[in-house]
Parts: C-alpha cells; structure tokens; sequence
C-alpha cells in the first residue's frame, strides 16, 4: 500500500453501530477492501474473518476511550508491567522455552527501552544468567548446557549492550567468539546457525551484527572451512550469498530458492548495511525497485499492517520485520542527507516522502496490537494473546513508523564496519494522527537497540583491535 494510494484517501467517520462516536478516520480502514477477488479459497476465508475481528477495534467502537482521530492511547503502564513479569519466574508452560531464554532477556529489555524505562537494573542479574552459558569454544546457548547458536548469541549480545556497562561487554570471549564464528563460515559466503546446523540469511545478519558491535577481527582463521572456497575474511561473499537469497517475486528467503518472507527481507537489508553503507551495498546487490513492489504488498487495507509472506495474515510481529525495512530502504535510495551521489554509489530515485502507509500501521497497533486487559503487554491481533516477542517487534515497528531516520555521514571506506552516523527525529508529513504522550522511544534501523547503546558498546570494543 503505497504512499501514492494514501493521498487519494477521505476522511469519513465510523459507521459500526449506530450509537458509535463520529471519528476522523480515513474510510479506506472503517470498511471491506475495494477489490475483493472473486474466488473463494481457505485463505480467503481467513482473511475475511480476519477483517471481521479487526474492523471493531479499527473503528473505535471496541475502546471506551480514543482520539479524535479513533486511536486509543498506547497503555504504556501496563506494557511496562507486563515486561517485568517477563523478566521475572514464569509458570511451568514456559519450560520448552529454555533454549530461547537470551531471546526473552532481548525481547523485555528491548521493549521496556522502547517504553522509556532504564534497564541498567537489570545488569547483575544478567551477567549471572547468561556467563555460564557461554561455551569455551565460543558463543551463547540457549540454555545451561547447550550448544552455541547464533540466534541465541546475537540476542545475548544486544541484552548485554542494552544494559551496558564494562562488566556486561567483558562477559564475551572475544576470542572464542571470533573463531566460533570462523567456524561457522561456509565456502558459498554463508553462515551456519550452530555447527553442523543449517545455513541461511539469518545467519548473515546474525553475524554481522555481532562482529560489528564487538569489534571482531575480520580476517578468517586458517581452518575456517570458507577457505576452502578461497574467502579471506568473514565478511568475504557474504553480500553474495544475501543477493542469491533474493526471489523472483522481489522478497528474499531464508535461503536460495524458498519463498520469500519479511523477517528475512529485513535480515538482508540490516546484514547489508552492515558490510557497507546502505545506499551503496543495498542497490548493489538486490533489485530495490522490485523488493519495494514486494514488500508494499505487505502492508493491508483495512488492517493497516503488515504480513510476513504472500496470501498471509497480518501479524503485529510484521510491523518491525516488514515495516523496520522502510528507514533501510530509504536510506538505500536518499543515500547521505544532503550529499550528491558519487558514480560508485548506484543512485536511485529519491524517495520524496514514506513509500508505506505510517498512518495504517500506527493504526493497526494502536488499536489491534494492544492487550488492554489487566494482563498488558502487545499481540499479533485482536484474538491472540500478548507475549514478549510481539511486544518488542510491535513496539519497535511502532518506533519505525513515528520517526524518520537519515543516514548523515557514511563510512568512508566499507571496511570501517561503524563508520556510518545515522539521526532520527520525529516523522512530521501530515497531521499527527496519534498523540504526543503516545510516543515510543527510538532504536537504531539496522541494529534495532537504542542508538546510544550501540555507540557505547561499539566505542568500547573500538579501542580492542586485537583479543
């Protein structure tokens, strides 16, 4: 749903129930989609129901209190409080959950920042959670015991960054970090997830994270088995395996040749912005024009969120995974504020104003995305619970959609991996359809912790070029 379809839209007041208050909101999100395709299939049959759930939330008629604009006030409170219950002794349902344990530790943190709330509290109790699952031969489990991954090694690294500190970056063995990822480092440019384990653009982002915020070596060990491929260095083909991981409908995959989905799309974009500026690795090595097409599919009227694939549901957890690609892409195509594109830089179009429908998904997560029960906390729609996943990607996605991102100065040479500065401010296009108390705080596009966090983190590793 594009920026050029949102002009044409009307502001017209809510029309279910006849006692319902009159709001200003657009019709294209109080009503049935125009086009309806004809066919009846099971998926079809979901999205309608779909609709059916959503439209009451969407009109206002399902909150006792809202805007002038139909939006309920983000209950920032409640959130907050269910955050900490999180970080707290969960019942025993919770015990499959073991080897996502580093994934709650970001998710809380990252969502009470999100909220406006200090994490640093948390800082001792951390370090004693997540030291002893740190193996000797490098990387973080999932739980005491288990095997390193680098999923669970990326959310423990950003967890230790969100409550900074010395002792909370000392807890990571540089060097075994360093040659655990070696290790993982296949000869197509890849990464595995664990060893052994499977391969994909996860993995890519994953790394590139990590490697970047610590400061890690970029030069491969000698038995890294990338060698083999001749691969020099950890970052080396990897922008290539990101671009085979592109599909033919414009999205990109876990991994060559499976369908696209957002999750990954993001994965890709964050992963390229990492190895290079991103208005110079991006066009470099995807089709933009046709990832845009693709992931403004994404985004649904009347829901005003996003879906992770095609012919799927929107789900709250979308509004960071598709919609925290938008600050990334933009970057891609405005390249520097106010800098005249070098000829290496493979310009494209201007995006003069946001290429997604901000209004739709503040929309969607105001009045959709938000457990207004006792219980707190975000969810992936009106029928589903709230948990700490959603809550930190739909805040994060909240995030996205109420600030503008420009990248100020780029790196001036690829291989000064933290050389890009980036500056966030309030997006200001239009009227402000939510209010100011309303207002999440800010996280980095490409790292997706405070900006602060990721400058503290990374200046301290800056002065550790070697173990």
């Amino acid at each position: 749903m594009a920026a050029a379809t949102a002009q044409t839209w009307s502001d017209s007041p809510s029309q279910v129930g006849s006692d319902a208050p009159e709001y200003s909101i657009p019709s294209l999100f109080t009503s049935d989609p125009p086009i309806r395709d004809t066919l009846e299939t099971g998926s079809s049959r979901v999205q309608d129901a779909t609709l059916d759930e959503c439209l009451p939330f969407l009109t206002g008629y399902q909150h006792s209190e809202c805007n002038a604009h139909g939006l309920p006030h983000l209950d920032r409170g409640r959130h907050i409080n269910f955050l900490h219950k999180q970080l707290g002794k969960l019942p025993g349902a919770f015990t499959s959950a073991d080897p996502s344990r580093p994934w709650f530790f970001y998710w809380c943190l990252a969502g009470l920042s999100l909220l406006g709330e200090d994490v640093a509290p948390y800082r001792e109790r951390l370090i004693e959670t997540v030291r002893p699952m740190q193996n000797a031969l490098g990387g973080f489990a999932g739980g005491f015991g288990q095997t390193s991954h680098l999923a669970t090694t990326y959310a423990t690294v950003l967890a230790l960054a969100l409550v900074g500190g010395d002792e909370a970056y000392d807890v990571v063995d540089r060097r075994a970090m360093w040659r655990w990822l070696c290790s993982l480092k296949q000869p197509d440019g890849g990464f595995q997830m664990a060893l052994g384990g499977e391969e994909d653009v996860r993995g890519a982002y994953c790394a590139s994270v990590i490697i970047s915020l610590l400061n890690l070596p970029l030069d491969l060990s000698p038995d890294s088995p990338a060698c083999s491929a001749g691969h020099t260095g950890l970052f080396t083909g990897l922008a290539e395996y990101v671009r085979r991981c592109q599909t033919y409908e414009g999205g990109v995959s876990a991994k060559p040749g499976v369908e696209a989905h957002g999750a990954y799309a993001f994965c890709a974009l964050g992963c390229l912005s990492i190895i290079d500026s991103p208005h110079r690795a991006i066009p470099r090595y995807l089709d933009v024009p046709l990832l845009i097409s693709w992931l403004s599919s994404r985004q649904y009227a009347p829901e005003g969120g996003f879906s992770g694939r095609t012919n799927k549901l929107v789900d709250g957890c979308y509004s960071h995974w598709v919609g925290g690609c938008w600050p990334l892409i933009e970057a891609a195509l405005n390249g520097p504020r106010g800098a005249a594109a070098n000829p290496g830089d493979h310009p494209l179009p201007r995006a003069m104003e946001s290429l997604s429908s901000r209004d739709g998904l503040i929309r969607y997560i105001l009045s959709c995305c938000q457990d207004q029960s006792r219980r707190g906390g975000m969810r992936d729609k009106p029928s589903k619970y709230s948990d700490a996943y959603h809550t930190c990607y739909v805040l994060s996605g909240l995030s996205a959609a109420q600030h503008k991102w420009d990248l100020v100065t780029p790196r001036a040479h690829e291989s000064i991996v933290a050389g890009d500065v980036w500056t966030v401010s309030p997006y200001m296009e239009g009227e402000q359809i939510f209010d100011e108390e309303d207002r999440v705080c800010t996280v980095h596009p490409v790292y997706v912790i405070p900006q602060h966090k990721v400058e503290e983190i990374q200046s301290y590793f800056a002065t550790k070029s070697g173990f």
